[in-house]
């Protein structure tokens, strides 16, 4: 079994951002119920329903966790299902969510050495204590088989895989700094219980054969939906940056999303990591409507997927 919960379904900032007074931040933040707040995109998932890991600590994981029944405490004065955090970025919307988790209460994390650098790289992380809280590197296309607390096995194997991204923008440098890299800077997550395949891909710049040859027939993808078009920030007058600029594929360009994911057979597609300007996330868009039409669902925060 692969039990999923989305946690968060936004990009970075939430919907609503907190600063945003475009008109479905608007909307969100009336109550509108076309239009359900969102915080940012992060999951959890187990193998038995009991213990879970969080895939991305993001800065609204305080709020997630207290939302989500699955990940209160249930034994003792203090206590988590949360055997483990696995990181699939460095980006500050993936990686503040750790400092929510400096109880001194025991877990793992689980990233690539990129991510384990910039962390090491920023003393205000020490504040998770590494006595208590172990960091484990997550080897490139390498299945790596989960452990609950008590070191059993989780029942699910997770396999880390760069997909096309780019630095953290707080890392950005040099002649280049929006160069878009394949070498583990921003990765992929490949699940499976020996019989079920999901993938988690909250970011990804573009679409490539290697990453065609995954995907293909899995049976859940959650995938970048951060942008309906990659102008749409610059259209809107909400920012400079389009989405190529910030290392993220848009859902409908004509080298998009939808379209690259028409004949690689996924069974269950599911857009994550949603901007606030993105119309996909009012319910009653045209967008939306397209989006379905193609056989595509965007997430929500807490929804729950069993395979």
């Amino acid at each position: 079994m692969i039990d999923l919960i989305v946690l968060g379904a936004a990009a970075g900032g939430g919907f609503p951002q907190w600063n945003s007074n475009a008109e479905g931040c608007r909307r969100a933040r009336s109550g509108d119920p076309l239009a359900p707040a969102r915080t940012q995109a992060s999951i959890a998932i187990s193998g038995d329903g009991e213990e879970w890991f969080v895939v991305n600590a993001s800065p609204d994981l305080r709020q997630q966790i207290n939302q989500t029944p699955a990940l209160h405490p249930k034994t003792g004065l203090r206590s988590t299902p949360i055997a483990g955090v696995i990181l699939t970025g460095a980006e500050v919307d993936t990686i503040t969510g750790l400092l929510t988790m400096r109880e001194r209460q025991p877990f793992q994390i689980l990233a690539t050495r990129q991510v384990l650098d910039q962390l090491d790289a920023n003393p205000i992380f020490e504040a998770v204590n590494r006595s208590v809280v172990t960091r484990r590197e997550f080897p490139l296309d390498k299945s790596v088989a989960l452990s609950k607390s008590d070191r059993t096995s989780a029942g699910l194997s997770v396999t880390a895989f760069a997909v096309p991204g780019k630095v953290p923008l707080y890392a950005e440098k040099g002649a280049n700094p929006a160069e878009i890299l394949e070498n583990g800077e921003t990765v992929g997550l490949e699940i499976t219980d020996g019989t079920y395949r999901a993938l988690f891909i909250p970011g990804c710049a573009c679409m490539t054969d290697r990453l065609r040859a995954r995907l293909r027939g899995a049976d859940l993808v959650l995938f970048d939906g951060t942008l309906w078009i990659d102008d749409e920030m610059v259209r809107a007058g909400l920012g400079e940056k389009t989405g190529k600029r910030m290392g993220h594929m848009s859902v409908n360009d004509t080298d998009g999303t939808i379209a690259a994911f028409r004949d690689l057979g996924v069974h269950r597609k599911v857009f994550i990591h949603i901007n606030n300007s993105n119309p996909i996330l009012l319910a009653d868009s045209p967008e939306r409507a397209e989006t379905e039409a193609a056989g595509w669902e965007v997430s929500y925060d807490g929804m729950r997927i069993t395979l």
